[in-house]
């Protein structure tokens, strides 16, 4: 049954999956359950390339990048037998399970009232601390230095570095320490201490077929 199953494979499809939590989360305690997910389930089996390939995968389709999360299930040759990442199969046919709470948010998430209230005292108050950090660019092999603000958000982080070397905000993904950066973090939430090496992975341009 399995190897059939892992024989079929089919196209991802673009919607997320909708679910309910039994207790409601909040966003911080979402994002604890993922983490927790994906530094754990590669420890037990499969494969820590395609593990890493299905977790930027199934970021890539939350957050609307839909060709981005076919192009690297591609990449990796990992077969999906129902079009969906809850249920997939590597070329070895090793069965990898990804439970839902990884690749949408529930329907009643409580938003963190303290982070949003955090937010909008910072941007009235302080613009934050200037520090250093680096970039380590996957399209080139030069480290870009940039003086950040602690309190710049990443999508804005990625604006500047689109100005600096033209690569799109939507192409980079951030990572630091391990941890894949979301646009709406902050650098001090992000607890990027300064001169620090951020990864960013940029994907290559639509229509640009490296293989």
């Amino acid at each position: 049954e399995s190897s059939e199953a892992a024989g079929r494979n089919q196209p991802l499809k673009p919607e997320k999956p909708k679910w309910k939590s039994e207790v409601p989360l909040t966003d911080g305690q979402l994002r604890s359950k993922r983490d927790e997910f994906w530094d754990t389930a590669p420890a037990f089996e499969g494969r820590k390339e395609i593990w890493d390939a299905l977790k930027a995968a199934a970021y890539a389709l939350e957050t609307g990048d839909h060709s981005l999360a076919q192009a690297i299930i591609d990449g990796a040759n990992i077969s999906l037998p129902h079009g969906t990442l809850m249920d997939s199969y590597d070329e070895l046919g090793n069965r990898y399970q990804l439970p839902v709470y990884v690749l949408s948010a529930p329907t009643n998430l409580i938003e963190d009232i303290s982070e949003s209230e955090a937010g909008g005292d910072s941007e009235n108050q302080s613009p934050g601390l200037e520090i250093p950090i680096k970039f380590r660019i996957s399209s080139s092999n030069k480290d870009l230095k940039l003086y950040v603000r602690t309190t710049d958000t990443v999508l804005k982080l990625k604006k500047r570095i689109c100005d600096e070397m033209g690569i799109e905000p939507q192409r980079q993904r951030w990572f630091f320490a391990g941890r894949l950066l979301g646009d709406k973090l902050r650098v001090e939430d992000a607890k990027i201490p300064k001169s620090y090496v951020v990864q960013v992975i940029v994907s290559p341009e639509i229509g640009d077929k490296t293989t």
